[in-house]
């Protein structure tokens, strides 16, 4: 290539050609200051961890005033573990730490440090792939090691079979709008009439022989025939498919979606201060992925496929069904492979079922017949290559030989029966796994040997040797098989029975909760009486919003505890007690991200789950009919056994593989006849995919026309573009900011000290305002180290001012998955007509505390603006742990006085949490429920526990009759405990005068109550 054509970065010192330069110049130049700001940051995070070792970073005060958030180090937005579009640069073998021989070499970046660093990341690659293992440092895996690959030169005529870019924006905009013959035609007329640019297209047949141009931009769908005898007559059925093997040629040859794919296994292990603890998310960080590339040729790569099949209903009442299958790529990562452009699940076919035969006792075997003759002809494409390979030249030039395998099938538990062709809830053996027998489903504990595919295929030719149905029906019976050939043994090294997977939305959500769990306490609550289903919905009303808190079964345990009693209600209690250990269980089953010690942990939760629900069982067989013995309980065994052969569960979710049934219904609504509409609709659907693929090429020749129309331009003066592009700040909701931890907004007018204590006059929280703000601001400078102003004490005075701030973005690293995770909280009287004062974690001198947000606002000391925020501390004694409190595993916080409000630097808030108030059962109490997520490291069973923390507020009210509720409380008496006990008035007596059967929860004020005299 001509030199004068070539450019060199001055970041990565690789040369281009000029066209795309600016592009990639842009992107080294922010890689390159991103990674300057993680090494600045992971040098400060390190030096916090030493302190943290050899004491306290602050000293001789409760709060800090700039301080850390340790021993939960917070990183940056932009320094979190990407999982999700994780892509290593395995071309780049000077970064990292090679480990072969366990010492690796001293960073040139930062100073001589130990081996190995708490939080560092090996990475073991498959010996086929010739690459030696790594040790990267936290904050620098994920963002692939040098230069990443230049960016592709764009199409410069992408919308081609369509004439113009024109033609084609038009169409796709009909497309998408849904536009009927006759408006496409208006549409056409009206652009014609007042055209600018090139316009070609004529009618609506001329737009549709485009389309059918364009389509096979991408693998197109082809209509095929599947025959299949039924009672010596052969049924002949439509198959419309994709094939599979060109759709993810595509992928590899796209520039923009093939330079994300993974093709050699890892072995990831992280850390932990002592020893590298293997962690497993992504497919091709578990086990599955690793056997198999062992099994193929050294020099070749795995491909492997998702699969997933279910039902549709399309038409509003379920009339009308569609079979569609779809795939997905698991060597993509999930953020792509989940998602919905060119990388995501496609629809690869549409299988369809016979219903003129329904009803009749061969149908069933007949019905798999022909769903497993569809399925080879979707998977013909694959049998060879699965034996053979096959070369593939890749996005970048390079030709790799494929192996494919379906590592994954996705379904739930009515399409695993067919996929795995056994005879399902009615057969002695209904688990596609294993072999449990079915009256032996509810344990889950318990170990069955593993089906295989050869041993079925062996049991299968056995029992078609029999001269008689008897003798061929008693073999195939021992397992629960059906006589029916499967589709998937023609992939080498595919056993069905491996690939099938759990599925949380279906066996979990929907299934153990939803379909047993729930309506068993359901019964309960009836049992109880309407009062009793009041007081849940009352709770449940109670709950605040709260960001992503949209789980049922999270919150049914918080809402019902206080309504069933251990000795009164011993069986309700003991079912709330197995939600209770349910969600815990489930909590493991959805992490993104496990560890050793979480996949142990999580059986040990299943354990747990499991002996509750066995004495559940056993207590109430003489008055409950239900059994328990069903197949979605029990697969719930082999959960954990699937996340270390195959990842984390969302990889196998059917959760976005439904998403996918929305777009087809509204195809059938909005653009079929309802006549042979499976082929419109997939003709609708490829139509999308092309301008999908269109669309992505355009907005690349855009960004690339873009940079190049920057180069020839002459630039002005670089700072006072700067400063004119700073206007486009919003500074009201961002400023001050601490960019690692903290964002302030909402922000309100100024006020002085002399309005602010006037406008809180009877609230003692806001009693002697600036003389505590005072007191605080002068401990906190001297404790930090912080110069005085002037060398002064400070001494703000009334006419001061301080700026309020509602709003409060915590960024707060999860323990869980390792990523940044953001609460956002509110400080506010006023939220969607109701007051929010959200709760917050804070990390203090002595420790984590608990409190509730009361004033976020900075005041000016000097030149210098600081966060403060006033917050009621949830850190009184609250005396021994009751016993209900262990059975749900409660911890209990309880506040302070109101009078007791401590100002905090909003550097010390940790993260927040959700706060629910519930109205208990007698009128003139309440408690607080504060009920969160979090990281429970002193659980002796569980490193990650979700916890319920109980706070006990005890308040009072002047009127019987008045509607109680804590926030109506006055604050002037809400701790007046002298007028609760008082002999004779106080509301203790009266409650004292009760009897046992009066305190009854579904019981209203007794009749005939009085007062104690």
């Amino acid at each position: 290539m001509p030199a004068d054509l070539q450019r060199s970065c001055d970041y990565c010192g690789q040369s281009f050609h000029h066209q795309g330069f600016r592009t990639h110049e842009k992107a080294c130049q922010r890689r390159s200051e991103q990674r300057g700001e993680d090494l600045e940051l992971a040098r400060v995070i390190r030096q916090e961890r030493e302190q943290a070792h050899q004491g306290s970073v602050f000293t001789g005060v409760r709060p800090s005033i700039s301080g850390s958030t340790s021993p939960i180090n917070n990183r940056s937005e932009g320094d979190d573990f990407d999982f999700d579009n994780q892509i290593d640069y395995q071309h780049d073998a000077d970064v990292g730490r090679t480990d072969s021989d366990g010492d690796p070499p001293p960073s040139a970046t930062t100073s001589p440090a130990p081996q190995h660093d708490i939080d560092d990341i090996k990475v073991e690659y498959h010996p086929s792939s010739g690459i030696p293992t790594k040790v990267y440092r936290f904050e620098d895996y994920g963002r692939g090691p040098g230069a990443p690959p230049a960016v592709p030169e764009a199409d410069p005529i992408p919308w081609q079979p369509f004439r113009t870019r024109m033609d084609f924006e038009v169409a796709e905009l009909a497309h998408d709008a849904g536009l009927s013959h006759e408006q496409l035609d208006r549409l056409i007329r009206l652009i014609h009439r007042s055209r600018i640019e090139l316009f070609t297209l004529k009618n609506c047949k001329d737009v549709r022989d485009t389309w059918d141009a364009a389509s096979f931009k991408m693998t197109p769908f082809t209509k095929e025939e599947v025959i299949v005898p039924f009672r010596g007559v052969d049924q002949t059925f439509p198959l419309f498919r994709r094939s599979l093997w060109d759709w993810v040629t595509d992928l590899l040859q796209d520039p923009q979606v093939g330079l994300n794919f993974v093709f050699d296994a890892q072995r990831l292990s992280k850390f932990n201060g002592e020893k590298f603890v293997r962690f497993i998310h992504e497919p091709w960080t578990a086990h599955a992925f690793w056997e198999y590339q062992s099994k193929i040729p050294s020099d070749a790569k795995p491909l492997a496929f998702i699969l997933y099949a279910d039902k549709a209903k399309l038409s509003s009442f379920g009339r009308a069904k569609g079979y569609p299958v779809v795939a997905r790529c698991a060597n993509l990562p999930i953020g792509i492979r989940n998602g919905e452009g060119l990388g995501g699940g496609r629809v690869v076919g549409q299988v369809k079922e016979d219903k003129q035969h329904s009803g009749k006792p061969a149908f069933v075997n007949f019905k798999n017949a022909v769903w497993h003759a569809s399925f080879l002809k979707i998977l013909d494409c694959l049998a060879p290559l699965s034996r053979l390979g096959s070369a593939i030249k890749c996005w970048d030039n390079v030709i790799r030989v494929f192996y494919p395998i379906v590592l994954i099938l996705s379904a739930d538990y009515e399409e695993q029966a067919v996929m795995a062709l056994i005879r399902g809830l009615m057969g002695k053996f209904p688990c596609p796994v294993c072999l449990v027998p079915r009256d032996e489903l509810s344990n889950t504990l318990k170990v069955f040997p593993l089906r295989t595919c050869t041993e079925t295929k062996a049991l299968l030719a056995r029992a078609r040797e029999c001269t008689t149905l008897d003798a061929r029906e008693q073999i195939l019976s021992s397992q629960s098989l059906r006589d029916v050939d499967s589709s998937f043994g023609v992939l080498e090294h595919t056993d069905v029975h491996r690939a099938l997977s759990h599925d949380k939305l279906h066996f979990n959500d929907e299934g153990l909760f939803s379909d047993h769990k729930w309506p068993e306490l359901q019964k309960w609550v009836e049992r109880l009486g309407r009062q009793a289903a009041v007081q849940i919905d009352s709770f449940f009303q109670s709950i605040p919003r709260w960001r992503n808190l949209n789980h049922f079964d999270q919150l049914i345990v918080f809402a019902a505890h206080t309504v069933f009693d251990r000795d009164t209600d011993p069986e309700a209690y003991l079912l709330l007690r197995c939600i209770r250990s349910y969600v815990e269980f489930n909590m493991y089953a959805s992490l993104e991200v496990h560890t050793e010690d979480t996949i142990n942990n999580g059986r040990e939760a299943l354990s747990k789950l499991t002996g509750l629900m066995d004495k559940y069982i056993e207590d109430t067989a003489e008055m409950s009919e239900k059994s328990w013995n069903f197949p979605k309980k029990h697969l719930s065994a082999h959960l954990f056994d699937d996340i270390e052969a195959k990842g984390v569960s969302r990889n196998y979710s059917t959760k976005p593989n439904e998403k996918m049934h929305g777009p087809l219904k509204d195809a059938y609504q909005d653009r079929t006849n309802f006549k042979n509409f499976a082929e419109q609709i997939l003709r609708y659907n490829h139509d999308s995919l092309i301008a999908e693929y269109i669309r992505n090429k355009l907005d690349h020749l855009d960004s690339q026309n873009l940079s190049i129309s920057d180069d020839l331009e002459d630039q002005p003066d670089t700072a006072l573009q700067e400063t004119d592009n700073s206007d486009d700040i919003d500074v009201d909701s961002t400023e001050p900011t601490d960019a690692q931890h903290f964002s302030l907004g909402s922000k309100q007018a100024a006020m002085s000290f002399t309005l602010i204590e006037a406008g809180s006059l009877g609230n003692p929280a806001f009693e002697r305002f600036r003389i505590k703000l005072n007191d605080f601001l002068n401990r906190a400078f001297a404790a930090n180290s912080i110069p005085f102003p002037g060398g002064r004490r400070i001494q703000l005075v009334a006419s001061d001012m301080i700026v309020e701030y509602r709003f409060l973005k915590v960024n707060f690293e999860s323990l869980v998955d390792w990523r940044v995770s953001t609460d956002y909280l509110r400080c506010t009287p006023m939220f969607h007509g109701s007051p929010r004062y959200d709760c917050v974690i804070l990390q203090t001198d002595t420790g984590i505390i608990f409190g509730k947000l009361m004033l976020i606002f900075t005041c000016t000391v000097g030149d210098v603006q600081y966060p403060v925020t006033l917050v009621l501390p949830y850190d009184r004694p609250v005396g021994i742990r009751p016993r209900k409190d262990k059975d749900f595993q409660f911890w209990r916080v309880k506040r302070k006085p109101r009078a007791s409000a401590e100002f905090f630097s909003v550097h010390s808030i940790v993260r927040g949490y959700s706060e629910g108030h519930a109205v208990s059962q007698w009128p003139w109490t309440a408690s607080c429920q504060l009920h969160a997520q979090t990281e429970h490291q002193e659980s002796p069973s569980s490193a990650l526990t979700t916890e319920l923390f109980d706070i006990e507020e005890v308040k009072y009210e002047e009127q019987w009759s008045k509607k109680y509720t804590p926030r109506s409380v006055k604050q002037g008496i809400e701790d007046t405990r002298n007028s609760f006990f008082a002999p004779q008035t106080g509301l203790f007596q009266r409650f004292m005068s009760w009897g046992a059967v009066e305190l009854r929860s579904d019981m209203g004020r007794p009749a005939g109550a009085k007062d104690a005299t």
